[in-house]
């Protein structure tokens, strides 16, 4: 082979340079290799019901705004400041209305429009019901001889009970070693000890592998939370946490946003483990290793269901006879169901006698977490960068 030839290659063409500045691919390629393998309608779904809005426009909503973002009107017009009083009447200072409001600004696929004849309005007010009956068993003070119902003592607690900023070495890979601390290096104490990533929010957001990807979705940056989980507790992030993890897939899980919005349809393998569109996969979806499974009902998963109900009642979501509320007898998720989305990019380990030395230069989606997310523009680039001795040419 010499320099400058042009070999062809699953339908791209693709200019390869062997020197001893090693081998050279266009940016291009591995641009137009990216959009190939995350262009199914499925990934499409997924990625248009993730984008977010600038910090700058979510950090001016406030209640009753003429110019918030539609979902956040649509939300207003559902739960506004009174019934957030009513319903959440011993919540922590921090988890104000308007920092709920922030939250939903963020995600506009969360209470957002859809133009294919589903309810808007209908599909919001189921979605708010099932995100509070969970805020509520996460964050709740379940305490009975309060004077408000249990299902009204969601968002109690901002931080993990028994953790304080100040307590070092929590929840955290931190070994520099380990490519979970190298990817989302955990921040240190001035003594040099490690912070900590406890749970903190409505969704208890815990680890530094999940602190890392929630910061790049929210600042375009890793870093800002790893170096101030606090954030998590003290600012509109507490809820924008919640929303996080109720629009994203957790492969081989769907979205909680795609079983309510009817986006996820179980195939034959999801309906043989009893998953099924309900307030009961979604509970699965959140602590599904815990509380389901069984042959009855975990008591946990039956307070999701009581406090599901009490909501339903309230924002007027009607539940049918046939809606599964529970996750007993469910399975868990796994490769070859319907949500099963690989969403991670790994190295290629194939071998291709083409290319120098047999190796790939190419990388792959699979349904664990690696470092590379396919979320995140560019980062199958920087896949090949970081697996193969290769020259990116960023000129073409």
């Amino acid at each position: 082979m010499t320099n400058g030839e042009l070999v062809a290659t699953d339908s791209v063409v693709i200019e390869q340079r062997c020197s001893q500045d090693g081998f050279t691919i266009p940016l291009s390629t591995l641009e137009a290799r990216e959009s190939e393998l995350t262009s199914s309608p499925l990934f499409s779904q997924v990625k248009a019901s993730i984008v977010t809005r600038e910090n700058s426009a979510v950090e001016a909503v406030v209640p009753g705004r003429a110019e918030n973002p539609a979902n956040v009107q649509r939300v207003e017009s559902i739960v506004d400041n009174s019934d957030w009083d009513f319903l959440f009447p011993v919540r922590a200072a921090e988890y104000s209305y308007s920092n709920f409001l922030r939250a939903v600004a963020k995600f506009p696929a969360f209470c957002g429009d859809y133009n294919d004849g589903r309810d808007a309005d209908a599909i919001c007010r189921k979605s708010l019901a099932t995100m509070f009956a969970h805020f509520t068993q996460e964050t709740g003070g379940h305490t009975p001889h309060w004077s408000e119902p249990e299902w009204r003592q969601g968002l109690y607690f901002i931080r993990e009970q028994g953790w304080s900023e100040s307590m070092p070495n929590g929840y955290g890979i931190c070994d520099t070693s380990t490519w979970q601390a190298q990817q989302w290096p955990c921040a240190t104490f001035a003594d040099g000890s490690y912070k900590s990533y406890f749970g903190r929010g409505a969704k208890q957001l815990s680890y530094n592998y999940n602190y890392g990807p929630f910061s790049a979705a929210m600042f375009d940056d890793v870093g800002v939370l790893l170096q101030e989980p606090n954030l998590v507790a003290d600012t509109w992030l507490n809820l924008a946490s919640a929303v996080f993890f109720f629009v994203y897939p957790q492969p081989p899980k769907p979205s909680m946003l795609h079983v309510i919005d009817g986006t996820w349809q179980p195939n034959s393998q999801d309906l043989n483990s009893g998953l099924v569109p309900g307030f009961g996969v979604t509970t699965m979806i959140i602590n599904g290793g815990i509380e389901c499974g069984g042959s009855n009902e975990h008591a946990q998963s039956q307070n999701r269901i009581d406090y599901y109900r009490n909501f339903a009642d309230y924002l007027g979501v009607a539940i049918d006879s046939s809606e599964v509320l529970g996750c007993a007898g469910m399975d868990r998720f796994a490769v070859g169901g319907a949500g099963a989305l690989d969403i991670y990019w790994e190295q290629d380990w194939s071998w291709d006698p083409q290319y120098p030395n047999g190796k790939s230069y190419a990388c792959k989606l699979v349904g664990y977490q690696t470092r590379f997310s396919a979320f995140i523009e560019g980062d199958y680039a920087r896949c090949v960068d970081h697996f193969f001795e290769v020259n990116i040419d960023y000129s073409r």
